[in-house]
């Protein structure tokens, strides 16, 4: 027998570990359906749900009427895909909040509402709701809505000290281990990772056509920043000996077609957590580590942090400065103190008398 698999929209599902039953919460209210999911009574409270938030438009001066009109804009639209999933997973989880009045929106306000956050769950997904809050503010200060950005000046909560390092760069020995053992459907974003420091989803959206058989021109979907680079000689032998397929991509799936975001980070998570079992490469290894390892490499060579912000299509200095933190820069301050000890030296020389 086929089971057919229900889809509703505007709910939050949630399965039990503990007994296994599925909790259902309507998005926009926050509330929680009692009723059986998939019931006929579950679908007529949820549609008695809808009709209430229906019923009441934001109005203009409350916290949701700055949401809609925030919604209405360009800068909404012009986001990047990824970044628009992630602005509407954070106005969600304000929605409850909508009918709240600007003039009560202050800083304690704030604090109080990224600790709950935290709380409830954990300090990334707290930071996040209140940077994606701060710059619908500052939009608002923008646009006469507000007269100051209450977020402003509140503190993201900070990481913890005892954490590993967060998409630090990958080894030598990694790297060459996840090229030799990486199915091809994986090699061709991988590779574009590795060696062009494309972030995840430009390596899976960039198309065919922006590569030349020498190197890969693409206009970057976060900053917008227009980036050149001559790919190295292992990036074209994975470019010229992927499969062949029809999407318009450079990468494909296994089945031939673009990939979607959830669809490559679980293959890749999949196969990446295949060789750390395998004890083939360390723990912690992500995407975004290599674009760290591009900064990183490029600043043990001596680039300086606006050079490598235009190779990685940094709208400034910057963040470059942070993604090659990690370099060993013993061989650059070698050469340095080398050049900086003949100077003095020279300098001395100068000075000493001759002796009569």
């Amino acid at each position: 027998m086929r089971m057919t698999v229900v889809r509703v929209k505007g709910i939050k599902k949630f399965r039990s570990t503990k007994n296994g039953k599925i909790y259902c919460y309507h998005r926009k209210t926050g509330k929680r359906i009692q009723a059986e999911f998939g019931t006929g009574a579950f679908f007529a409270e949820l549609a008695r749900l809808d009709d209430l938030v229906a019923e009441v438009d934001p109005k203009p001066g409350t916290l949701g009427g700055l949401f809609a009109e925030w919604r209405a804009g360009p800068e909404a639209q012009e986001l990047a895909p990824r970044s628009q999933s992630d602005y509407a997973k954070m106005l969600d989880y304000l929605a409850p909040l909508e009918a709240m009045p600007l003039v009560e929106l202050d800083r304690p306000f704030v604090i109080r509402l990224r600790d709950k956050a935290y709380r409830k769950r954990k300090r990334r997904f707290a930071n996040y709701v209140i940077a994606v809050l701060s710059s619908v503010c500052s939009w608002g200060v923008d646009h006469g809505l507000l007269d100051e950005n209450p977020c402003r000046g509140v503190r993201p909560i900070k990481r913890p000290k005892s954490l590993p390092r967060a998409n630090r760069p990958w080894t030598d020995e990694e790297r060459e281990a996840v090229i030799a053992e990486a199915p091809k459907h994986l090699l061709v974003p991988i590779g574009l990772g590795m060696f062009a420091g494309l972030r995840e989803g430009d390596a899976i959206a960039v198309t065919k056509t922006a590569y030349d058989g020498t190197a890969i021109g693409k206009r970057t979907n976060k900053t917008g920043q227009t980036v050149w680079w001559p790919c190295p000689a292992p990036l074209r032998r994975i470019l010229d000996n992927a499969p062949k397929h029809s999407a318009v991509t450079l990468a494909a799936n296994s089945r031939g077609r673009p990939w979607t975001e959830s669809g490559f980070r679980s293959s890749f998570f999949k196969f990446i957590r295949k060789l750390e079992a395998e004890g083939r490469v360390g723990k912690g290894l992500t995407f975004h580590g290599l674009r760290h390892t591009v900064a990183t490499t490029l600043r043990e060579l001596g680039y300086d942090n606006e050079t490598i912000a235009d190779a990685l299509g940094q709208s400034s200095p910057g963040m470059a400065k942070h993604y090659a933190k990690d370099a060993d820069l013993r061989k650059k301050m070698t050469g340095v103190v080398k050049r900086f000890d003949r100077r003095m030296n020279k300098v001395a020389t100068k000075r000493v008398k001759p002796t009569e």
